[in-house]
């Protein structure tokens, strides 16, 4: 589910530089700019500047003259205050935090379904998915709160603890219970980093190039796709997925730490150069600290949707595991309570809730909703089919770790490599609405390809597929993270890039959990069906462990029984997948069409201070 930085930018006109130079001070026209004055004395003249006016946003849309948390004040002053050799080296180090997290993501995904086999669970693998996504989806929302009123840095540093400690739990695990409880927690720690991460691009960045730096920070995934699968095969090989995770965690605190540190060093200058605002202290004790946060943020709101999402999607995965299957009384009210807390959310969060976790006042946007629903179709068509591709690879194929993940990841790797120059497009046209509507008939017939081409002997086909869902993927992901911030102010990215993921990882998790009814509730009666009489009783050892699978003899009518199974039950998921696609178009069709080149031109930048 994904601005060049400097000043001047190499990729503005000089003119256009000049006439966007800190529009703060357009209230002031009588005070011009000395520009021999040093960078510090620039930085704090013009933080006072904009600090005197900064209850009417200059991005021209509203000034409610509210008050801003500690934690908007503190970033608008740390890019008040950084030169063009301070942002660039705070990008690099977000580019290396992004290639570590991304690459290990890449040997998570490469080991997920033989971590899963070792506990005879292979039918499991998408539960993980499924509540790690549901929980993920809540967390920027959370998170946006987080790091508007602490920080950027604290915001990072607590979702880096939380990978940490669910990649050690990873490598130390011992059930499959175990496991899908610890990456749940990874996983939330790794959507919080890439989340802070954005928004922090956000910050430095003009809307009508922040595309552009999205793009290069998402390049990573380019080294991923060869990286991850190689590094995953040779800890398969030589050692096991438990070094993976300890490695890795290992690795991933090291590059965290130089950017965050980097982040410090220009707050304590900004302090010191008088620009931090601080508001006194609340005198509250801790505990009633932990109340009004708790409130903030609306823990008992997020619970709530969480809870909804996981309960009514899980029991679609377990079913086969349960022992009346449907009748079972655990997976019954499983059902009946998540239905429930759906209704309970809502009237919760209108109703009684002090502070709402979902801001409704956003879904009233027609380009916000619109940006948010296709984001989350994306995912929900892309998921119902491709929770289980690697494994259908791997087995109808005979590839190992590696190959298998190239065939996967060109997916990842077209959508990154297009992202760049479909930044560029928006960025020199200024139109993203367009641009949005070529991915449709592009997504859609990539992922109606899969279809005739999942019975093709040239696995070469189906990374075909791959390609073009890849293009369409990264036409949607550019421009929808381009749409949602038009109608906001810089105040509210954190809020808005949020309400994005939240969707996107229902989609993805409501997609998952599609692909695990599908497959576990048509595939174990298909392979009975397909296997020869006198290897029936060996259908669910079988079906269990995708070692077994791979296992079987070329020939053998057992192994023509699970080729058959898995190509029967892709067939269904992408029919599912094609269905969901006329969404994206209608989801394009309530966005504004708007010209963010005319709207800089003609309202100013979103940020503050110097930013691309």
């Amino acid at each position: 589910m994904f601005a060049i930085m400097g000043n001047p930018n190499p990729l503005l006109l000089e003119a256009d530089t000049e006439k966007n130079l800190d529009r703060s001070l357009d209230k002031n026209p009588e005070k011009s700019l000395d520009k021999s004055d040093n960078a510090d004395q620039h930085a704090i003249e013009t933080f006072a500047a904009w600090g005197a006016n900064r209850n009417n946003e200059e991005h021209g849309y509203d000034s409610d003259g509210k008050s801003w948390h500690d934690g908007v004040l503190r970033i608008r002053a740390i890019t008040t205050m950084w030169s063009k050799k301070s942002m660039w080296s705070m990008f690099a180090l977000l580019w290396l935090i992004s290639f570590v997290d991304i690459i290990q993501n890449a040997l998570d995904y490469s080991l997920n379904p033989y971590i899963t086999s070792s506990f005879a669970s292979h039918g499991l693998m998408n539960v993980s998915s499924v509540m790690s996504s549901a929980v993920g989806a809540c967390t920027p929302l959370a998170l946006a709160k987080i790091i508007d009123i602490w920080g950027r840095v604290e915001g990072f540093t607590f979702m880096l603890i939380i990978c940490v400690i669910g990649m050690i739990l990873k490598a130390t695990t011992h059930s499959v219970q175990q496991y899908v409880g610890a990456h749940v927690l990874y996983w939330t720690g790794h959507i919080g980093m890439m989340y802070v991460i954005n928004v922090m691009v956000s910050d430095m960045t003009t809307l009508r190039n922040r595309a552009i730096l999205f793009a290069v920070n998402g390049l990573p995934r380019v080294a991923s796709t060869f990286l991850g699968p190689r590094i995953g095969q040779a800890f398969y090989d030589n050692l096991n997925y438990r070094w993976a995770f300890g490695a890795f965690s290992i690795i991933l605190v090291g590059c965290s730490i130089p950017a965050m540190g980097l982040m410090v060093f220009m707050y304590r200058k900004a302090d010191r150069a008088g620009l931090v605002k601080k508001h006194e202290s609340s005198g509250r004790k801790w505990y009633q600290s932990i109340l009004h946060y708790a409130i903030e943020i609306d823990v008992l709101g997020i619970l709530l949707i969480c809870g909804a999402v996981i309960l009514t999607t899980i029991p679609f995965s377990l079913i086969y595991y349960a022992p009346q299957g449907w009748k079972t009384p655990y997976i019954i009210a499983m059902l009946v309570l998540g239905v429930l807390l759906y209704p309970a959310f809502w009237l919760y969060e209108v109703t009684l809730a002090p502070k709402q976790f979902l801001d409704f006042r956003y879904l009233k946007n027609g380009t916000i909703l619109g940006s948010c629903f296709l984001y989350g179709v994306m995912f929900l068509s892309t998921f119902t089919w491709n929770a289980y591709l690697y494994s259908f690879i791997q087995v109808v194929y005979l590839l190992d770790i590696s190959t298998a993940n190239y065939v996967v990841n060109s997916y990842s790797l077209t959508s990154t490599v297009l992202s760049p120059i479909v930044a560029f497009i928006i960025s020199y046209t200024g139109n993203f609405k367009w641009v949005a509507y070529s991915g449709v008939p592009i997504m859609l017939l990539g992922t109606a390809l899969i279809l005739p081409f999942r019975t093709a002997e040239n696995v070469g086909l189906v990374a075909l597929t791959q390609v073009v869902v890849g293009l369409g993927a990264g036409i949607f992901a550019t421009c929808s993270s381009i749409a949602i911030m038009v109608p906001v102010t810089h105040e509210e990215f954190a809020a808005v890039n949020a309400l994005s993921s939240l969707f996107g990882g229902f989609g993805a998790s409501i997609g998952s959990a599609i692909a695990g009814a599908i497959w576990n509730n048509v595939a174990p009666g298909e392979l009975l069906r397909r296997l020869p009489t006198g290897s029936k009783d060996q259908a669910a050892k079988i079906f269990g462990d995708i070692n077994v699978q791979i296992a079987l003899p070329i020939g053998s009518l057992e192994r023509e029984a699970i080729v058959g199974t898995y190509r029967h039950v892709m067939k269904l998921m992408t029919i599912t997948g094609v269905c969901l696609m006329p969404l994206c178009a209608i989801s394009i069709f309530f966005w504004k069409n708007v010209n963010i080149r005319k709207l800089e031109e003609e309202k100013g930048k979103q940020t503050k201070g110097t930013v691309l």
